[in-house]
């Protein structure tokens, strides 16, 4: 990895570690309201990144461009409504990253407004921790709503799969295989397999331009 690409990461860091650590804190947190205490025993209800980074996940979303953070842990048998609340604590993720990419996105157009005019450029390093940040959140918000297991978004559809045992287990077992495989075919054959980008795009665009601001 030469220098260009290591200080391109370094400008990824700040927007990766505030997503992730929102993201979990957010599936802890409802699970937690909903009546199960594991995550909150697990230390989990922290906004601590620590609390949330796998290591080996952080690594690989670093260098491959995808990774894991720690799964937050729940009893579905402690929940007070357990259909309902496991969707609750499956969207509490996603949701929280898009609700933290609008946040970026009106302070960035805040501070634009208030800096002298040239400052946001594009040249300069405030602007691109926002930008990443941004896109990175809508990112974590679009990816983690794909129904493939073990993303959040599985959550939303294999609950209409109960009905069915062995189908149901085999989505399970075999849906981390299915994501991985989607996700190396893409980068080596350099097709977009899991067409999401387009998507991002077009949420951290379309949202800066209500906002006032275009890139």
């Amino acid at each position: 990895m030469d220098s260009l690409d290591i200080f391109r990461t370094l400008k990824f860091l700040p927007g990766i570690i505030l997503g992730l650590t929102i993201h979990e804190f957010s599936h802890a947190y409802i699970a937690h309201r909903c009546g199960d205490s594991t995550s909150k025993d697990q230390g989990r209800v922290s906004l601590n990144p620590l609390k949330h980074i796998d290591p080996m996940g952080f690594i690989m979303l670093l260098v491959a461009g995808f990774g894991w953070a720690k799964p937050v842990e729940f009893n579905e048998s402690n929940l007070r409504d357990p259909k309902r609340d496991v969707l609750k604590i499956a969207v509490a993720g996603p949701v929280s990253n898009a609700i933290l990419a609008m946040i970026l996105s009106a302070l960035f157009v805040i501070l634009k407004q208030l800096e002298p005019s040239g400052f946001y450029d594009g040249k300069y390093l405030i602007t691109e921790l926002f930008v990443y940040a941004i896109y990175i959140n809508w990112g974590l918000f679009i990816f983690n709503l794909i129904p493939i297991p073990p993303l959040d978004g599985s959550h939303l559809l294999l609950g209409y799969f109960k009905k069915f045992p062995a189908l149901y287990t085999a989505l399970y077992k075999y849906g981390t295989l299915v994501l991985f495989g989607l996700l190396i075919a893409s980068a080596i054959t350099k097709l977009n397999l899991l067409p999401i980008w387009p998507v991002i795009e077009f949420l951290g665009k379309g949202f800066l331009s209500l906002l006032g601001y275009h890139l």
